[in-house]
């Protein structure tokens, strides 16, 4: 009884602070415009995608689980295809994971796998990135956000005295919607011979970049980065998640990254899909303008209401509130409008951020854009 105390004690503390959640219950897309969605292209939903995906020979005839992991797999074809798929776009091999928690937790403390190797991540990297380094052999430290200045020195003062440094970024960050200096790190590592440069395009992969395959591919400088992740279950509207590296990379990854060797593949079905979905996705440079122009709408309408916090013109906008109940109301008023805008508080964000984070979808049209930003300045008018 002692012990369950201790968990409710917590609970409690919790929803004192205004950070306590709940898995929501029932469908809350109805009749709701959905603004917390990762599905950026609006393909989700799409009309017809799934009957055009399964009136392909041989779709329906593909297994719907794996049955086993990676490396024991029975029907391999289709996540050989992806990989071939992938590898075909990046120039390098590809090798994909259960889920983009699955690739930065497996890839990091996989090859941050002794004392000889530095973590230097930016502060602001995703939760699955810290666990990485939490679980490698490494020690590790952290830069402030997008602060290229503070990492050289960093890696100044740090990168002789380690064989290896693995610098961790992401392209476009998932509560700030900023977008991390490519070139710039590409530059910093070339100064440090020692240094391996990991970017995380969760955020950017089918949105950013020349057909939507991220900052990384259309960077001048992609030959400089080591490791490139992305992921399925947003942009893509699937599941899973891919990392592109050298080839010795990928071989080490099969063997040493305990998140691929020891989970159950995705199915195979959703390999399928995933590579159909790619293939669309390709193409949709219309769809990825029109969410760049939403992007800068809502951009010129929150900064007036968030002057002390700069926001970037991005499908990832925050208004930053600084109180995780007024986080809650504020959502909670949104609902009322119509709007699903979710609260995001500690520790998904740093004490005193706590917010409302805007996610945008290229299904969207100026009008919800405008109304929306209506709403915003009428309920936040009050307090």
């Amino acid at each position: 009884m002692h012990t369950m105390n201790c968990f409710n004690d917590i609970i409690t503390r919790l929803s004192d602070e205004g950070n306590l959640r709940r898995i929501p219950t029932g469908d809350q897309a109805d009749g709701v415009v959905d603004l917390s969605s990762n599905d950026y292209l609006g393909l989700a939903l799409h009309p017809g995608l799934q009957a055009e995906f399964f009136s392909r020979t041989g779709a329906t005839s593909i297994p719907m689980t794996s049955s086993a992991s990676r490396l024991l797999a029975s029907h391999q074809e289709e996540y050989h295809m992806l990989e071939e798929f992938l590898s075909g776009l990046y120039h390098r091999p590809a090798l994909i994971f259960n889920s983009g928690y699955h690739a930065n937790t497996g890839m990091v403390s996989a090859i941050a796998q002794s004392a000889k190797t530095l973590i230097v991540a930016d502060r602001l990297v995703h939760a699955s990135i810290i666990d990485g380094m939490t679980l490698s052999k490494s020690p590790f430290t952290r830069f402030r956000h997008n602060d290229l200045t503070h990492l050289r020195r960093i890696l100044e003062k740090e990168a002789s005295c380690y064989e290896q440094v693995l610098v961790i970024v992401e392209s476009v960050y998932s509560m700030d919607g900023d977008r991390a200096d490519i070139d710039g790190l590409a530059e910093i590592k070339r100064d440090h011979p020692n240094v391996l440069l990991y970017v995380d395009e969760a955020h950017a992969f089918g949105v950013e970049g020349i057909h939507g395959l991220g900052m990384c591919r259309s960077s001048k400088c992609y030959d400089d980065i080591d490791i490139m992740v992305g992921t399925f279950g947003k942009a893509c509207a699937s599941m899973g998640a891919f990392c592109a590296v050298s080839a010795p990379l990928k071989d080490y990854l099969v063997n040493r990254s305990r998140s691929l060797i020891f989970s159950t593949a995705l199915p195979p079905m959703t390999a399928a899909w995933t590579r159909f979905m790619i293939e669309r996705f390709l193409d949709m440079d219309a769809e990825r303008e029109h969410l760049k122009v939403l992007g800068e709408r809502l951009q010129s309408i929150l900064s007036t209401m968030s002057p002390d916090f700069p926001i970037t013109a991005s499908h990832i906008q925050p208004l930053v509130v600084g109180d995780p109940k007024r986080a809650v109301a504020l959502s909670a008023k949104l609902l009322d409008y119509g709007f699903k805008v979710l609260p995001i508080r500690v520790p998904t964000v740093p004490p005193g951020t706590d917010r409302l984070r805007i996610s945008l979808n290229a299904a969207l049209d100026i009008k919800d854009i405008e109304r929306v930003g209506e709403v915003l300045a009428e309920i936040t008018s009050v307090r």
